[in-house]
């Protein structure tokens, strides 16, 4: 009976993901439209409750982690953590982060550059410093306000309370361990299941998208649906076999080297790079982005033009909720024995700052391009429109952007791996009743189905419906969030005030 019910999140949830990709792909159109107008009717009516939301979960983790609560550790009082804090940080980034930041960390501040929110000038020196301000907002502690929440309930009851790895288990406190095991908890995970998948998937697309536009400006690989199939299929031999092979002999030696080559390619790109402006906007731009961290927040107003804060803030915020429930889950496996408050602050603040550094020498490499004029509105605007060619565009500008180019795609294709193995990893884990160790076969089968559908979108014709939908699908994850808030809460008050016998969990 019990392994019946473990099996029910792992075929339902394949079932959905079968039935999204066959309709993303056989009927794109159709597809394309209703996860958009589903999108437009969330955020357009719900603007404010992401943005109340992702505000709330930094202020919580800061609160749990500093508080009194701050020294209980994620697992027996006597434990220690598993791995050492420059690898947890390098997996936390690598995991947390992905693809995306090198995507982004060129073409994103150019977009706010060249259209920011309403009352800005484009292409001025106010839109410059509003596009760093606005770059670091949405890659810093809201992002991993997200991730602490779910991070924090999972390693908390899985560790502490020795709960099975799940986030129905981490809402025993409110719905018992029959609501946990019945159909609302088997809900919960299935949820998490799907935005996991369609989240991965996104983040394998668009990297293999920007590898093939890094080959085609370096070597002239053509850029198109075959080379990127290919360059999918080989990649996914690796990131199958390190998900495959474990946490410590594959996902951790990934995660390791992919840290070393982002320190690397930081260091060489501020070396070439225009360092005072790469300086001051660092140091400006944490300013601005300290200064107005309320008001920025809650950007929203109930008569003005909000299209800006639609199309980026809380569009953001909703896609870090549609990755909480993946890097929440990860993040909590490789954080067993570590105290709440070490939890807290190594989750919320040091990629954080890793995030605002890259942002900071990358950002001002392409803006300072456009303030002196080396690359015109119209060539910056276009760099904008296709984010995968906007990072080449800008390095081959610099002295060595050949080389730096080459050092990139390598670590586009690291960040490729530390995303996809620790997807396969948590989707196999939340699949697996909570194992800590999940069956090989299943993070084989899951490492192939995020294979699959990738190819399957691009195919289609793009990556933009599935991002869509999975953000769509996350919309009850706030609920949720929220619940995990208050779950976290009563059972942290219950074990400090005496009243919950911790010793009974001690072994795990």
């Amino acid at each position: 009976m019990e392994n019946k019910k473990s099996n029910i999140v792992f075929y339902v949830s394949l079932v959905i993901c079968a039935v999204i990709a066959v309709w993303a792909v056989a009927f794109n159109e159709g597809f394309s439209a209703v996860s958009n107008a589903t999108l437009a009717f969330l955020t357009n009516n719900f603007a404010w409750l992401y943005l109340i939301a992702n505000l709330s979960f930094v202020i919580f983790g800061l609160f749990v982690g500093l508080g009194k609560f701050g020294s209980i550790r994620l697992g027996p009082d006597d434990s220690r953590p598993e791995y050492n804090t420059l690898s947890w940080f390098g997996m936390l980034f690598g995991c947390g982060m992905g693809v995306g930041l090198v995507f982004w960390g060129i073409a994103e501040p150019i977009s706010h550059f060249v259209g920011p929110a309403a009352g800005i000038e484009p292409g001025t020196a106010e839109a410059a410093a509003f596009a760093m301000r606005a770059s670091y907002m949405h890659w810093g502690v809201h992002a991993w306000g997200c991730y602490v929440i779910i991070g924090l309930a999972i390693a908390y009851f899985q560790f502490r309370k020795n709960r099975p790895g799940m986030i129905s288990c981490a809402l025993e406190p409110l719905i018992g361990e029959k609501g946990a095991e019945g159909w609302l908890g088997k809900l919960v995970d299935i949820l998490a299941v799907f935005a996991t998948v369609a989240g991965v998937v996104t983040s394998l697309g668009l990297g293999v998208m920007q590898i093939n536009s890094g080959m085609n400006t370096l070597f002239g690989l053509p850029s198109n649906l075959i080379v990127q199939i290919i360059i999918i299929a080989i990649i996914s031999v690796i990131y199958i076999g390190t998900a495959v092979a474990g946490i410590e002999k594959g996902i951790k030696v990934i995660g390791d080297i992919n840290l070393y080559l982002v320190f690397i390619v930081m260091i060489a790109c501020f070396l070439v790079g225009p360092k005072i402006d790469i300086l001051n906007n660092i140091t400006g731009g944490v300013g601005d982005y300290i200064n107005n961290f309320f008001s920025d927040s809650l950007m929203i107003t109930g008569y003005g033009d909000n299209s800006w804060s639609l199309g980026w803030r809380v569009f953001y915020w909703a896609w870090w909720i549609a990755w909480a429930p993946f890097v929440g889950l990860f993040v909590a496996r490789i954080s067993r024995g570590r105290t709440i408050r070490e939890f807290v602050l190594g989750v919320l603040l040091v990629p954080c700052l890793l995030s605002i550094v890259w942002f900071g020498i990358f950002g001002s490499m392409g803006l300072t391009l456009g303030m002196n004029g080396t690359l015109s509105m119209e060539a910056l605007k276009e760099a904008a429109a296709a984010p995968e060619v906007a990072l080449y565009l800008v390095l081959q500008k610099y002295p060595f952007g050949t080389i730096i180019s080459v050092v990139i795609t390598v670590l586009l294709c690291t960040f490729f791996i530390t995303s996809a193995n620790s997807g396969t990893f948590v989707l196999s884990q939340l699949s697996s009743q909570g194992s800590l160790n999940p069956p090989k076969n299943r993070m084989f089968f899951w490492g192939i189905v995020q294979s699959v559908m990738a190819v399957g979108m691009l195919i289609a014709g793009g990556l933009k419906p599935l991002q869509t939908v999975s953000i769509a699908a996350a919309f009850p994850f706030i609920f949720i969030m929220f619940a995990c808030m208050v779950s976290v809460w009563k059972a942290l008050n219950q074990e400090v005030a005496g009243k919950d016998d911790t010793s009974k969990y001690s072994g795990n």
